[in-house]
């Protein structure tokens, strides 16, 4: 493809935003009027999801198409120490500078302590530390009572580091039209992820009285694993009513809806400049956020929808038609492939994952009928967990505690678990099996050492007694 002709890429991606806390979504009354226009102008894609829910680690997969888990990436760095992902010129960013395009990051980066951006293909990387140093200047002595649970901030929308992070971008998009060049420019947002703090008017856009309970609130675990009980307990969250939880799901309401407006800004760079139409916009986050849901914070020791289904968008008005919605599983390891074949790259490994272009084409595409997720846990202690997400069910193997299978036509929060169901032991096999060969050809380390697979194979797991 001649250099001029390749289409530029604004990639975005958001810090811990839920799938279905996006208006197209069509599930909550939450307001993303710029995400939504998005969708309308491209593919949605309705069944998204992380390969881990994890900060570090789902970054490393969007600039692989690795899981994590098959090198050793098993949680954040800033943790403990384990393998991070290593650089090499078969990576899609690495890619791209190889066929001319100028690659910039703007925000956090979260791959690597010993690597830096530059060696995965960035040329430019702002980490907007200064221009946060200065803003946090200009408002000294903030205060937040509420913690993890969120807060109005006082800080302008301006000073915010959503609106910083989009200047940021909208600066470097003229430096390389300047260039003459293609570009990435991928923008990392650190919103959001817990605690929410939206400035006016975004704190006040929803009232907690207004706001409908996700549908995984009123779990009351019973017969799930031990350890999500023992969250509520490290979190301090035992009988925490909705009132209280709807007062923070406003907040990152409010969150979201001021990520939305950052996001309004570069897009309509983009208009001005008059780039939208030779420019591929994608936007997704990390993972997905509990925020209440299931009567938890965070996103550890569970592998439910509220963490592994994630927004995605693409945009690209030379390709793909506008309006489409995608039902197939995708994975952010895919992300990688599909900009190769977007962008015409050479020599670039599509790891676990594989190209969308024909989903992004309207067509269909075999062997997308699941999705396979992975936890190994975290602050709290480690705890090892793979599911196998169909449309009709949620299979989550536990390694070392009880297994979790949900209904998810029925019971869409996945609130009873029905492992022991005794009519349901065939689909159980089926599905372990599945998983199984899936965790395999990615090289899972559970698998490769082999003390496990009876387990997933052979059904010698303790789920205890089973029911009629």
């Amino acid at each position: 493809m001649p250099l001029n002709d390749k289409p530029n890429i604004l990639m975005i991606v958001a810090d811990q935003q839920r799938w279905d806390a996006v208006g197209a979504a069509g599930r909550f009354a939450i307001r993303t009027p710029n995400l939504d226009a998005l969708a309308a102008e491209g593919a949605f894609f309705e069944k998204a999801t992380t390969p881990i829910p994890v900060c570090g680690p789902a970054r490393q997969s969007m600039l692989s198409g690795l899981a994590p888990d098959s090198y050793g990436g098993l949680w954040n760095l800033d943790f403990l120490d384990c393998p991070a992902l290593q650089p090499s010129e078969r990576f899609a960013t690495a890619g791209l500078r190889r066929s001319g395009y100028t690659c910039s990051l703007i925000g956090k980066w979260n791959v690597s302590k010993t690597h830096s951006p530059a060696d995965f293909g960035f040329d430019h990387h702002d980490d907007l530390k200064q221009d946060f140093a200065e803003a946090a200047a200009r408002y000294p002595g903030l205060d937040w009572p509420n913690g993890w649970f969120g807060d109005p901030s006082p800080v302008a929308p301006s000073d915010s580091r959503t609106h910083l992070a989009a200047r940021a971008a909208c600066r470097r998009m003229d430096r390389c039209q300047s260039d003459g060049r293609p570009w990435l420019i991928r923008v990392d947002f650190q919103d959001p992820h817990l605690p929410c703090r939206p400035s006016e008017p975004f704190a006040s856009l929803f009232r907690p009285e207004d706001v409908e309970p996700w549908d995984s609130c009123g779990d009351t675990l019973a017969g799930k694993p031990y350890i999500q009980r023992q969250q509520q307990v490290n979190w301090k969250l035992e009988g925490r009513s909705w009132p209280e939880w709807a007062r923070t799901v406003a907040l990152y309401y409010g969150m979201v809806a001021q990520l939305d407006d950052a996001v309004g800004q570069m897009l309509r760079h983009l208009e001005e400049r008059g780039l939208a139409r030779n420019t591929v916009v994608i936007y997704t986050s990390d993972h997905g956020d509990l925020c209440g849901g299931h009567g938890m914070l965070d996103k550890h020791y569970v592998l439910y929808d509220d963490v592994i289904r994630v927004p995605l968008i693409i945009r690209y008005p030379a390709l793909i038609p506008s309006g489409l919605r995608v039902d197939d599983f995708v994975s952010h390891l895919d992300l990688g492939a599909t900009l190769a074949d977007l962008c015409g790259l050479d020599g670039v490994d599509p790891g676990h994952g594989r190209s969308m272009m024909p989903l992004l084409r309207g067509e269909r595409q075999a062997g997308r009928d699941s999705a396979v997720c992975s936890a190994n846990g975290q602050q709290f202690g480690f705890y090892a967990q793979r599911c196998l997400r169909t449309d009709d069910w949620l299979y989550v193997w536990n390694l070392t505690d009880v297994d979790e299978l949900y209904d998810v036509a029925s019971d869409p929060g996945q609130l009873t678990n029905r492992i022991r169901d005794k009519a349901l032991q065939e689909t159980v096999a089926g599905l372990r099996r599945r998983l199984y060969e899936t965790l395999e050809a990615r090289r899972d380390p559970f698998i490769r050492a082999g003390w496990l697979r009876d387990q997933l194979l052979a059904g010698r797991k303790l789920d205890s007694e089973q029911t009629d």
